[in-house]
């Protein structure tokens, strides 16, 4: 969305000035017609419409969290649910929202909507001019229950698919948490080590004279390196951070990365069926809807949150769109296993594709749930056995000398 300047008259004669956000200049004339100004004059505004006119820098976006959470999507779209099957209007809904949470950006966005709904805008076409908000399977759901009558429908399938969106990230969270502080335990013991304990043993060990050993000798070096080029080391990772982080940013350094997270080893899998799992579930969703099914997996494609993933979706949509079936179009893009395919092939024979894709969905939800239970059992072998060669290396390099000067003495 582009923002336009503009200056008209209103319906008394006076001049208005102002800026409004739209495809283009004949959809702002539109929108100021349904107000009831005549344009005079419409440009391309000057300013950037990136949503921080007051010049400050957003942590949010700078670090890559999140505007709104999953919690605050949940509890909007069951509290809208409750309000328009009471038969409350879509308006005073908005409002209502908007004095009641507590996000500070839901609550900007949600003004914004409101006033544009008393502009003549649709509730979807509101939403759809906040896109760091609102996905384009939110509001493609959102505009095909306006053109139904099952607006509320719509707000319950959504909150229902934030809710296992957000089940399953608190799962791998929770499979994760483990091993990240066996590592982050790991590290800090290694800068202790070279920092405090290492260049005490050093002092002792160089007024011996005495040859070191192999492994006393690499643990000095390490600190010494360390200690004289933590200056370097700091800044190399904060610029490898941000450098890799921009890199990741691009198009081809995000597909590069969401490849590469399938292939992981161990925890690979887990992601692949977990991306697997959010394309089944809100696949079924819109084709539930009645959303056609070559604009649900363009929707799909979008919702996976994975370019490597979307790229194959878009292939299978390209596929379908040139006379393919779904399941020779499944088959092609490589991403399923035979028992999917199958049911895949019974949901097109049956006319039950969604209800069919709802039963993947679950089957890779409990096969993630199953990878999620034995990753801790995995990982931990290769911690343990980092550890403890992080102690064999430290127990050779500290006590062998000391060991030699013992056997010295009693000589």
């Amino acid at each position: 969305m582009a923002t336009f300047d503009y200056t008209g008259r209103n319906s008394q004669g006076g001049q208005v000035k102002g800026s409004i956000e739209a495809s283009n200049a004949a959809a702002v004339a539109e929108q100021l017609n349904r107000q009831q100004i005549i344009p005079i004059a419409i440009e391309p505004s000057k300013k950037k419409s990136d949503g921080n006119t007051s010049g400050q820098i957003d942590l949010s976006a700078l670090f890559g969290g999140s505007l709104v959470s999953l919690d605050d999507l949940i509890v909007f779209c069951r509290q809208m649910y409750a309000l328009v099957r009471s038969g409350v209007p879509i308006l005073r809904a908005i409002n209502g929202m908007s004095d009641s949470t507590n996000n500070v950006k839901l609550k900007a966005a949600l003004s914004e909507i409101a006033s544009q709904l008393e502009g003549g805008y649709t509730l979807s076409s509101a939403l759809n001019h906040h896109p760091k908000i609102f996905t384009p399977l939110f509001v493609s759901l959102v505009h095909v229950g306006e053109n139904t009558g099952q607006l509320e429908q719509a707000f319950a399938k959504l909150a229902s698919y934030f809710e296992r969106e957000q089940e399953t990230r608190k799962r791998i969270k929770t499979a994760l948490r483990y091993p990240s502080f066996v590592i982050i335990a790991i590290v800090i013991a290694v800068v202790v080590l070279n920092i405090f304990v290492i260049p005490t043993f050093a002092d002792m060990f160089s007024k011996l004279g005495a040859e070191l050993p192999w492994a006393t000798r690499a643990l000095i070096s390490s600190s010494e390196f360390f200690l004289t080029y933590w200056p370097h080391m700091l800044v190399s990772s904060i610029v490898a951070f941000f450098g890799i982080r921009g890199y990741l940013n691009t198009p081809a350094g995000k597909y590069r990365w969401d490849r590469i997270k399938t292939r992981l080893p161990i925890v690979g899998s887990i992601i692949e069926r977990s991306i697997l799992a959010r394309f089944s579930h809100s696949f079924a969703i819109v084709l539930k809807a009645g959303v056609p099914m070559t604009t649900g997996l363009t929707l799909v494609s979008e919702a996976v949150d994975n370019n490597y993933m979307a790229k194959k979706i878009v292939s299978m949509r390209t596929a379908i769109e040139s006379g393919e079936s779904l399941l020779r179009s499944a088959i092609a893009s490589d991403l399923f296993t035979p028992l999917v395919l199958q049911m895949v092939a019974v949901g097109e024979e049956t006319g039950r594709v969604d209800e069919l894709l709802q039963e993947v969905a679950d089957y890779y939800e409990r096969e993630v749930d199953y990878e999620l239970s034995t990753l801790t059992a995995k990982i931990e072998p290769i911690l343990i056995a980092i550890v403890a060669a992080m102690v064999l290396i430290l127990a050779l390099g500290i006590f062998t000398p000391m060991w030699d000067m013992m056997s010295a003495f009693k000589g």
